[in-house]
C-alpha cells in the first residue's frame, strides 16, 4: 500500500511540474480548437536560448572539475550514453507499427540526462550520509550530448537509408549505403548533424563555458530566463503533440514498456559502467549510485529543443509524452534500488 502510495503520489507531483504541466496544457488548447499560435522566429530564439544555457552550464561545470578525477567516468557516461541509444535503436525503435524517426528520438531522449532527477539522487545520498566526488554534476553533459549526437545522426541515417534504397519496378532495392557511397553519406549525415542549428548551439555554449569565464551573463540573462522558456517551448510542443496523437495510439502499449523497462534496464547499465570505473579509480560507491541515476534518468530539459530542431518529423508525443510521463517517475522510483544495489555490491 505504501509503494501504492509513493508512486501516486510521485506522478501527481510530475503533472505538477512545468515541464509536464505546460505539456499537457498545450494538448489541451489543441483539443479544444484554439487558434493560439507562436511565430517562427520566437520559436527559434527559444531554442537558442535554451541550448546555449545547457551548453554554458555543462562548459563551466566541467571547468570547474578535476579533470584528471573526471576522465574514467566522463568517458564511461558517454559510452552509456551511446550504449542506450544503441539499445533503442535495437528495440523500441524496430517495434511493429513505431515510427524509425519516433523510436530513436525516444531512445535519445532515454539517453539523456533529467538534471532533477539526478538533483534528487543527490539529496536522497544526502540524506543517508552517503559520500560521492563533487564533480558528478559534470559528468551529465558527457552522457547527455554523446546521446543526443548519436540519436541524431542514427535517425538520419535511417531517412537516408530510405531515401537512397528505393526500388526500382516494385522489386528489391538497388542501391545501399555500403561501400565508399555509403561511407559519404555517413560523413555527411555527421557533418550536417554538428552543423545542425540545435548541435551547434549546444557545442558552441559548452566550448564557450569551457574555454571563456561566462558566468556573470549566465547567471544574469540564461539562469532567470531558463526555465519559462521552457514552459512555453512545452506549450508549443504539447500543440503538436495533440495534432499528431493519432500517429501513436495503435502502438501506445510499446511506448508504455520502453517508459517502464528502460529505464531500469539503462540504471543498469549506468552502475555496471560505474563499477568499472570503481575498480580502475576508486570512484566512490555514491558516485556509482548516481551514474546508475543519470542512466535511469531521461531529459526534461537538454533534449526536447534538441531533438525538436534536429528530427521535425518525430512526434513529441511520443518522445516526450515516454519521457517524462513514465520514464521519469520510474527512475525517480528506483533510485532505492541503485542504493540498495551498491551496498550488496561494494559497501556503502
Amino acid at each position: 500500500m505504501d509503494m501504492l502510495f509513493d508512486i501516486t503520489a510521485t506522478l501527481v507531483a510530475q503533472l505538477q511540474k512545468p515541464t509536464l504541466a505546460f505539456l499537457i496544457g498545450g494538448m489541451m488548447l489543441a483539443a479544444m480548437g484554439s487558434k493560439l499560435s507562436v511565430p517562427a522566429p520566437v520559436y527559434q530564439f527559444i531554442v537558442l536560448v535554451l541550448l546555449l544555457k545547457v551548453g554554458l552550464g555543462a562548459g563551466i561545470s566541467v571547468r570547474e572539475a578535476d579533470l584528471i578525477a573526471l576522465a574514467v567516468p566522463a568517458i564511461a557516461a558517454a559510452l552509456v550514453g551511446v550504449a542506450i541509444v544503441l539499445l533503442g535503436s535495437r528495440t523500441l525503435a524496430r517495434t511493429r507499427g513505431v515510427s524509425r524517426m519516433d523510436g530513436m528520438a525516444t531512445a535519445g531522449l532515454f539517453g539523456a540526462v533529467s538534471a532533477s532527477t539526478l538533483a534528487a539522487g543527490m539529496v536522497m545520498l544526502d540524506a543517508e550520509g552517503i559520500a560521492y566526488e563533487g564533480f558528478i554534476g559534470a559528468l551529465y553533459p558527457f552522457m547527455d550530448i554523446a546521446a543526443l549526437v548519436t540519436a541524431i545522426l542514427l535517425a538520419r541515417m535511417s531517412a537516408a537509408r530510405a531515401a537512397v534504397a528505393m526500388p526500382v519496378g516494385g522489386g528489391a532495392a538497388t542501391v545501399t549505403m555500403g561501400g565508399a557511397h555509403g561511407d559519404g553519406i555517413v560523413r555527411e549525415i555527421l557533418t550536417d548533424t554538428l552543423k545542425s542549428p540545435a548541435i551547434s548551439a549546444l557545442l558552441l555554449g559548452l566550448a564557450i563555458g569551457l574555454l571563456g569565464r561566462p558566468e556573470q551573463v549566465y547567471a544574469s540573462f540564461y539562469e532567470p530566463l531558463f526555465r519559462g522558456l521552457l514552459s512555453i517551448l512545452m506549450l508549443i510542443m504539447g500543440m503538436e503533440a495533440w495534432a499528431r496523437l493519432g500517429e501513436m495510439r495503435k502502438v501506445a502499449h510499446a511506448y508504455v514498456f520502453y517508459g517502464i523497462a528502460g529505464p531500469l534496464a539503462h540504471g543498469l547499465l549506468g552502475f555496471g559502467a560505474g563499477l568499472v570505473a570503481h575498480h580502475l579509480t576508486g570512484f566512490s560507491a555514491g558516485g556509482v549510485v548516481l551514474l546508475a541515476v543519470m542512466a535511469a534518468s531521461s531529459s526534461d530539459i537538454s533534449g526536447p529543443p534538441t531533438l525538436r530542431a534536429a528530427l521535425p518529423e518525430a512526434n513529441p508525443s511520443a518522445y516526450v509524452g515516454t519521457s517524462t510521463g513514465i520514464g521519469t517517475p520510474v527512475a525517480i522510483l528506483s533510485i532505492p534500488l541503485w542504493i540498495a544495489l551498491a551496498d550488496w555490491v561494494i559497501g556503502i
